[in-house]
């Protein structure tokens, strides 16, 4: 018998392998892939995700600040931004995946100027302007990640920083390595591409970044590649 962790890695990995559905929108095939794997989500892709803890360290979160996270999932960058995230004027996690934003809700139970919301990150905006906006690994998740960056810094006030941590194709890899990356990671419905870091250079004043490489569950030898940009909108937006 396998033990209950193996066992249930093994139900997450046959949905891998099964690749997320072709058929439908984008919220139901979220919907879809996700629903179940929802309550090991969270254990799984902790061995999956690097550089998230790191994210919001460098993110530099103050007091009163105002804080989005685009593509939240479970919820599970509180634990990360740990006591600080009661000193913040507001919190708000969206994501389009009913499954993982219930795990969001019970994360959330008892924080009051929390709130997680079911939207469309290319096009929900928050009521007023806000100070940070994080995305963890979800921008390759979205098949027009471009309007979530322009939507991000549409939201952000100025001098607000943007932090967005995900996998990508390095330029350094090579043709044949990126490749399999780009249809490995597709067939799960991860869209990677090597022109996240230009757009994001372009739009936002680079505060950091680090490209790096890390270990695969399950895959001994293999190591993803990804990166972690953090940004701040320019006082004045460029003139189109």
């Amino acid at each position: 018998m396998l033990a209950p962790d193996l066992a249930a890695d093994a139900r997450i990995l046959w949905r891998l392998l099964r690749g997320q559905p072709k058929s439908g929108g984008h919220a139901e095939r979220l919907q879809a892939f996700y629903a179940p794997q929802a309550d090991r989500y969270d254990a799984f892709r902790a061995r999956l995700l690097h550089g998230r803890q790191e994210l919001i360290e460098r993110l530099d979160l103050q007091p009163g600040d105002r804080v989005v996270e685009l593509g939240c999932g479970t919820g599970s960058s509180l634990a990360r931004i740990g006591e600080r995230a009661a000193q913040l004027a507001s919190f708000d996690m969206v994501d389009l995946c009913p499954a993982l934003l219930e795990v969001a809700r019970q994360r959330a139970a008892g924080h009051d100027h929390v709130r997680v919301i079911e939207a469309d990150a290319t096009t929900w905006q928050p009521e007023q302007a806000v100070d940070c906006v994080f995305m963890s690994y979800a921008l390759t998740m979205i098949p027009d990640w471009s309007r979530v960056i322009a939507n991000t810094q549409a939201m952000l006030a100025p001098g607000g920083r943007i932090g967005i941590v995900d996998f990508h194709l390095p330029e350094d890899g090579s043709r044949i390595g990126n490749a399999l990356w780009r249809q490995w990671f597709g067939h799960d419905g991860v869209h990677l591409s090597a022109k996240h870091l230009p757009m994001l250079r372009q739009m936002f004043t680079e505060r950091s970044c680090a490209e790096q490489r890390a270990s695969v569950p399950y895959l001994p030898g293999l190591r993803a590649p990804y990166y972690l940009f953090v940004g701040e909108r320019q006082a004045r937006l460029p003139e189109r």
